[in-house]
């Protein structure tokens, strides 16, 4: 039976439901992000309480979230590319949701510097986590507007951030070797670190659904070679 005028408004009407609650749930993990690295570059134990306030709301907006698209698609019965939105969505929460729990871990090394003195000079870790809250912030953006070229460029950023995470634990590990004293708060922001990279995989994974929904071609399962194109 063909939709009607008024089913297709309350299609639209869901989908932008699940568009708002997918950027306000973004908007939060980008300030628990921020919230938990200012926690470790002052020492502030305030800040990491307001880290775990903000997980818990996480979590629900998750299950919320959940919920909602699997009652989209139940209900609505979408195809194709409005289809594919959805199960973006669906995937698009389950790493902002990662990204909270990365969060959390930052927050949480806090306690290693409650008197503000890091290690290292804290520019380079500065550095690192604007560029991951900057790719978490286009990849939402270029999510809601499917923006393929948006998500290219997502995926190159990743590089860079790889690139800074080895550095970074490079001079903590000569720090470590140079101060024994050092050893623990350094290895506290060798996994602080550890934990800004996983952010900007999960911003990378969001830009790889943006390719998937415009395309339909799942990125991280290229399509394996024709037949005829092994023989020949």
């Amino acid at each position: 039976m063909p939709m009607t005028e008024h089913t297709y408004r309350q299609f639209d009407a869901d989908i932008d439901s699940i568009r708002s609650a997918f950027t306000t749930m973004g908007g939060l993990v980008e300030r628990q992000l921020l919230r938990a690295v200012d926690a470790v570059r002052y020492g502030d134990l305030r800040l990491t309480t307001a880290v775990l306030v903000d997980e818990r709301q996480i979590n629900q907006m998750q299950v919320e979230s959940d919920l909602r698209c699997n009652q989209i698609i139940a209900k609505r019965q979408p195809i194709a590319i409005d289809l594919r939105e959805i199960i973006g969505v669906i995937h698009g929460v389950n790493d902002l949701e990662r990204i909270g729990d990365e969060a959390k871990k930052i927050a949480l090394k806090a306690q290693q510097f409650v008197d503000g003195n890091l290690p290292i000079p804290y520019d380079p870790i500065l550095q690192m986590t604007e560029i991951v809250a900057d790719m978490l912030r286009s990849a939402i953006d270029g999510f809601l507007r499917q923006d393929e070229a948006a998500a290219e460029r997502l995926i190159q950023r990743d590089i860079e951030v790889d690139a800074l995470r080895d550095q970074l634990i490079s001079t903590l590990m000569q720090r470590m070797s140079e101060d024994p004293t050092r050893v623990s708060e350094s290895l506290s922001l060798v996994f602080v670190v550890q934990s800004l990279e996983r952010v900007g995989d999960h911003a990378k994974n969001i830009a790889e659904y943006i390719m998937h929904v415009v395309s339909g071609v799942d990125s991280r399962h290229p399509a394996r070679p024709s037949a005829a194109g092994q023989s020949s």
